[in-house]
């Protein structure tokens, strides 16, 4: 299985995730998502869910192509996709309560590859302790930027329990720079952001807002898991 670390173990810096959506991107999003790459995204999740068959895989294997030519060492992952993952040749798949089960998952990808769950609470997160599992997410920790959603922000609280848990939790809804700090001090290994980044002017420097403010609350979310 694909081990992440956490942001508790010393040197592991926080993570940051792109989650695309190309009707949330003032850019094209091939060109939005290689600029923020460069600007410092470790993760692409691929979540465009109004596309299915060849045009689901076209635009996942342009944006991984244009991923890696940013920075070599991008994880690019599909939405739910495990076939899209495997054809063009992604990082891993990212599942939701309408997703395959995480052991048929890391069956058919094999051990190399990222596998992600989408949780939405607390107890998820503790219920989660699936071993076929590389991460989790927690959402919506504040109220997202790029969309409208039917549950009640979590608050910062709710990253308490990520300190706790086996795997490496991401806090997602309503992140951007002012706040993807105080995520990581909470408890999360990192963050999961759409429109931080794809609705800014440039995306390049949005991300990089964000990857000095996640840099910046390592220290310090280190010396609380003491």
């Amino acid at each position: 299985m694909q081990r992440i670390e956490t942001r508790a173990e010393a040197g592991a810096r926080p993570l940051l995730c792109l989650v695309t959506d190309r009707r949330a991107s003032r850019r094209p999003l091939v060109e939005a998502v290689a600029a923020a790459v460069a600007g410092g995204v470790d993760w692409v999740q691929i979540r465009e869910k109004d596309l299915e068959g060849e045009a689901l895989l076209a635009l996942a294997g342009a944006v991984a192509a244009a991923a890696r030519r940013a920075a070599p060492r991008v994880r690019v992952l599909v939405n739910r996709r495990i076939d899209v993952a495997l054809a063009a040749a992604l990082d891993g798949v990212h599942l939701g309560f309408d997703g395959a089960p995480p052991a048929v998952a890391r069956r058919l990808l094999g051990a190399g590859k990222l596998v992600g769950l989408s949780t939405h609470g607390p107890d998820e997160v503790t219920a989660a302790a699936e071993p076929a599992l590389s991460y989790l997410q927690l959402a919506p920790i504040f109220a997202p930027l790029s969309k409208p959603t039917g549950r009640a922000p979590l608050g910062l609280a709710a990253l308490g329990g990520a300190r706790e848990s086996a795997l490496p939790v991401l806090a997602q809804g309503g992140i951007a720079a002012a706040n993807a700090g105080a995520c990581v001090e909470a408890g999360a290994a990192g963050v999961a952001v759409t429109g931080a980044i794809l609705a800014a002017a440039d995306p390049a420097e949005a991300a990089a807002a964000l990857r000095r403010a996640l840099d910046a609350a390592a220290p310090a979310a280190r010396t609380a898991c003491r």
